[in-house]
């Protein structure tokens, strides 16, 4: 059975502007995310035919497109300053090296090893509903098929798991002090 985009468009078209409309709180915003999206699914047409769940396919494409224009702007915006009209420091000299520091690297590295240890120590059901979520990136619906569960289970297990992983990083004082603000 071979899938239209044009079926695709024409079925979840008002899904996924809607899903943009809650993520961005902005119609016009909305209107350039789920351009994107739909930018991808054409990028991605070869894909379509082989995905199980298109829903949950297409929710994934959005929440990622969401999350990379999100940090792309907190980027953006942690360099840009209001400069006045007739500056005389060359523009590309504001322009920051936006390539992280060592330290930085390290710090990152640093929390990354904690986060994980502390993942380890959590139950297997919470540890790979987590893994799934957040590593693999798998939609509710996928990781429901693959655990065997409802997708309220999956949601629970998820929620549970971060409260629990939280609890865990601050009782611990190595990890409380590498994930709070100085």
């Amino acid at each position: 059975m071979t899938i239209q985009l044009e079926e695709v468009y024409e079925e979840y078209n008002r899904y996924i502007y809607h899903l943009c409309l809650k993520l961005t709180r902005n119609k016009a915003e909305a209107e350039d995310l789920m351009q994107e999206v739909w930018v991808k699914v054409v990028r991605y047409e070869s894909y379509v035919a082989q995905v199980d769940h298109l829903k949950a396919w297409l929710t994934t494409i959005c929440m990622n497109t969401f999350r990379d224009r999100y940090r792309k702007n907190v980027r953006r915006s942690k360099y840009m300053m209001n400069q006045p009209d007739t500056l005389d420091v060359p523009v590309l000299d504001l322009v920051p090296n936006n390539e992280p520091t060592t330290e930085e690297i390290i710090e990152q590295e640093d929390v990354a090893q904690l986060v994980q240890a502390k993942i380890d120590q959590l139950d297997g059901i919470y540890r790979n509903t987590l893994l799934y979520f957040y590593v693999k990136q798998y939609s509710l619906v996928e990781i429901a098929e693959l655990m065997k569960v409802s997708i309220g289970t999956v949601k629970s297990r998820l929620f549970r798991a971060k409260q629990r992983l939280k609890e865990m990083m601050l009782q611990d004082d190595t990890t409380a002090t590498a994930i709070l603000p100085a």
